[in-house]
């Protein structure tokens, strides 16, 4: 089953990219968490986040040594395993007033089953797109396409966790796309979606008043939902003022005048870009983009070179996968989204979106790994 010798055959081109991107998380996390031990670089934030890089490589290498067809074997036990788990999350106390986490004491940290779902429901549809790939198109098989992928949605939405729902769906519809599902319900969810991203656009960008368009919202939102709109709140000002005080060169690594004094809400997590662009500027900001552009381009190389359609579906969905947390989190930061916890990838201190990531990768190395098999 994992076969170590497929490992000389991984990308080694991606390994600069995502170590300068777990660079930068533990820069940010050490600015941003220096009260607890002064001015130093090893706060115990830093040191948890190690951990779970450990952890990450460990499951990278893993996954990356299993061949990826393999996953057709597990993908329904996983996806049973993890909707079993959203839903148990119903019945635990809730956490910051949401119910996304399970407590794990022995540990001493919380899991968060919506970022191994995102994985888990890429596979789930890879696998089901594939097996059907005569009959994409009948009615029968996009109703079970649509339930396969409603299912986790509407539990993850329901914690709330808008942000998670956000990264499934342009997953789900690509993957829909690529896999042959009947036109007329990709071009729907096509255009719904684009509706209500240029809504919240138009929302942000204040050219539709978020106030006069409450009594319309409101008849079909609750107003704690509508609220999650709103872009004038503080943590939206803040993230902005973080990112226009770092101006081209930053104020320095420790030396942020506004995220370093606990005035940028989530610092070295939710908000972790602006708290990054606001000690490196506009430099350190493009060296991150640059970072991420090269993760999602060598990305796209491994959907180019697989062999097989669902290595193919597989490795487009993961890559979006990525390329989606990037844009939704910076949009967040930036004002053109709302905050809605999505977490910067390999950046934004937590272990279940580190993990969960380099799980991803590892299955991604193991679709390039094997391109010369078929």
């Amino acid at each position: 089953m994992w076969c170590y010798r497929y490992l000389r055959w991984i990308d080694f081109r991606i390994f600069p990219f995502i170590l300068a991107l777990m660079g930068i998380s533990l820069l940010v996390n050490s600015a941003m968490t220096q009260i607890e031990g002064g001015n130093v670089f090893l706060t115990n934030s830093v040191v948890a986040q190690i951990q779970w890089f450990v952890l990450g490589w460990i499951g990278y290498f893993f996954f990356a040594g299993v061949d990826y067809q393999q996953l057709r074997s597990w993908s329904w036990a996983l996806y049973v395993g993890v909707i079993l788990l959203l839903v148990g999350l119903f019945l635990t106390t809730p956490i910051q007033h949401v119910q996304r986490w399970y407590r794990l004491p022995f540990l001493g940290r919380g899991f968060q089953p919506s970022e191994y779902a995102k994985i888990i429901l890429i596979i789930v549809l890879s696998h089901f797109l594939d097996s059907k790939a005569k009959s994409t198109c009948s009615f029968r098989t996009v109703i079970q396409a649509l339930i396969l992928a409603a299912i986790p949605f509407f539990l993850i939405l329901k914690q709330p966790d808008l942000g998670s729902a956000l990264v499934l769906y342009p997953m789900i519809l690509v993957i829909f796309y690529v896999g042959g599902i009947h036109k007329t319900l990709v071009r729907s969810m096509a255009l719904f979606g684009i509706a209500i991203l240029l809504l919240v656009g138009l929302i942000f960008t204040h050219l539709i008043s978020y106030e006069t368009l409450r009594p319309y919202a409101t008849a079909f939102l609750k107003e704690y939902q509508y609220e999650r709109l709103n872009p004038h709140t503080y943590h939206q000002k803040a993230a902005q003022t973080a990112i226009a005080l770092g101006g081209v060169c930053g104020s320095g690594w420790h030396k942020s005048t506004f995220s370093g004094h606990e005035w940028l809400p989530a610092a070295h997590t939710d908000s972790a870009f602006a708290a990054y662009a606001e000690e490196f500027g506009l430099t350190g900001v493009i060296f991150m983009l640059l970072c991420f552009f090269g993760l999602i381009y060598f990305s796209f190389q491994v959907t180019a070179k697989a062999k097989d359609p669902f290595g193919k579906l597989l490795s487009l969905g993961i890559t979006i996968y990525l390329a989606t947390h990037v844009i939704v989190n910076i949009g967040m930061m930036c004002g053109f989204l709302p905050i809605t916890g999505v977490p910067l990838l390999l950046i934004t201190y937590g272990g279940s979106s580190v993990v969960s990531t380099m799980v991803a990768l590892g299955v991604l190395q193991s679709i390039y790994s094997r391109r010369f098999l078929f």
